[in-house]
């Protein structure tokens, strides 16, 4: 089955930085094929048949990262098929949009019903729409000026969250379907 990881927060601004050839060896150690590495921000695709629990091994790729580096790192792996579906409820893809308005926020895990039910729509302007562990935003300026951070999901809704672009969405589909 293919599957795709998200690790946040590495070498951005020079700092946390993990090698893509030493992040393919962290995986490698757990039987996984056809590893693949999309740009140096922790995307990781490949292959395995033998994964048992996603939660699981994300928490194993997370344990190597912090103790070979010294630093935390959250880790959201998914199978590919999910992506696939995925993207095609976004509410916000037309025929007009402007790409670079669009991003993908992957929660670790459904977010409890009493915390979706607190959250604010939209946030300054910003639009977004929660579908089980993912989040589509639209954002009127730049993602880096948007209050739609990582950080404004996890506070809100109690589960870790990596971002990437649409491109970056649509990318990782494209490798993986090679």
């Amino acid at each position: 089955m293919k599957h795709i990881s998200l690790l946040r927060g590495i070498n951005v601004g020079g700092r946390r930085k993990i090698l893509m050839a030493d992040l393919k060896e962290l995986y490698a150690q757990y039987g996984v094929e056809q590893l693949q590495t999309y740009i140096q921000s922790g995307n990781v695709l490949f292959v395995s048949q033998s994964i048992l629990k996603l939660n699981e091994f994300n928490q194993k790729i997370k344990t190597d990262i912090q103790e070979k580096y010294g630093f935390e790192v959250p880790v959201i792996t998914f199978d590919l098929q999910t992506l696939k579906n995925v993207v095609k409820l976004n509410p916000y893809f037309e025929e007009n949009v402007l790409i670079d308005s669009l991003h993908l926020t992957v929660l670790s895990a459904i977010p409890e019903k009493d915390k979706l039910e607190q959250i604010v729509y939209p946030v300054n302007g910003d639009e977004f729409f929660i579908h089980e562990n993912f989040v589509f935003i639209r954002c009127q300026g730049k993602y880096s000026q948007s209050k739609l951070s990582n950080q404004y999901f996890e506070k809100k809704l109690g589960v870790e969250a990596t971002t990437r672009n649409w491109k970056t969405v649509e990318k990782l589909i494209a490798l993986h379907d090679d």
